[in-house]
């Protein structure tokens, strides 16, 4: 489908710092003098593409113009709900084959695509495609964020396996320490997650609303982890 590399970055559930993840990662190509762009296929909750506006923010980049915002949000609703629902109170469906088109010409412009799913994976788009299945369709590496707190290890290895399960590799996984209150267990959690998914690639993100990660620690994980490495 593309020239470009597309990564597609799914979480276990909605809220869980999918936005700053992409954005941290996208500052990270951009340091190593790749060019990269990043999409949110369908933004809900809002008419501003808010989401697109945390990845530029991350990457010290001013918000998209018009023309390119077609492209790296191509649909938004203001009910705050999954995309097919929050569609369908507009009238309107969300159309797939435009979604592939819109990042097919992304990559043909730009080295790096970063796709910010909605919600988890079973989220459905349409009636008859969730996140899951749109991945699929792409068949790129996928990176998996979830929140360091109570519940996270079910949820993580459930989506990970879950993408295994349907053939897709899983990249690495971006463990988000901001809603950590206990040190111990969310470091006792991600161990017991690298172990039950079989992972080994991970990023921690450290109190996103206090920091950025160090960009050496960005560039390491993006360099040392296979499906990411320029």
């Amino acid at each position: 489908m593309a020239k470009g590399r597309i990564i597609f970055v799914t979480g276990t559930d909605t809220g869980v710092g999918k936005s700053y993840a992409t954005g941290v990662l996208a500052r990270a190509y951009l340091a190593l003098g790749k060019t990269v762009i990043t999409q949110k296929p369908v933004q809900t909750g809002t008419r501003e593409p808010e989401d697109i506006l945390i990845h530029r923010r991350m990457m010290g980049l001013p918000p998209d113009p018009p023309e390119l915002l077609s492209l790296t949000c191509p649909y938004i609703f203001k009910y705050p709900a999954a995309p097919e629902t929050a569609a369908s109170l507009e009238g309107q469906k969300i159309d797939s084959g435009h979604l592939l088109a819109c990042l097919r010409e992304l990559s043909q412009t730009y080295e790096v695509v970063l796709v910010e799913g909605a919600g988890g994976l079973y989220v459905p788009l349409t009636e008859d495609l969730t996140v899951l299945d749109f991945i699929s369709l792409l068949m790129c590496p996928v990176l998996v964020v979830s929140a360091a707190r109570l519940g996270t290890i079910n949820h993580t290895v459930l989506t990970i396996k879950a993408l295994k399960a349907r053939g897709l590799y899983v990249a690495g996984l971006i463990y988000n320490l901001h809603f950590a209150t206990d040190e111990f267990l969310a470091e006792r959690s991600l161990e017991d997650i690298k172990r039950l998914a079989e992972i080994d690639q991970v990023l921690k993100l450290p109190n996103i609303t206090d920091e950025i990660p160090s960009i050496e620690a960005l560039l390491s994980f993006v360099e040392n982890t296979p499906g990411l490495r320029p």
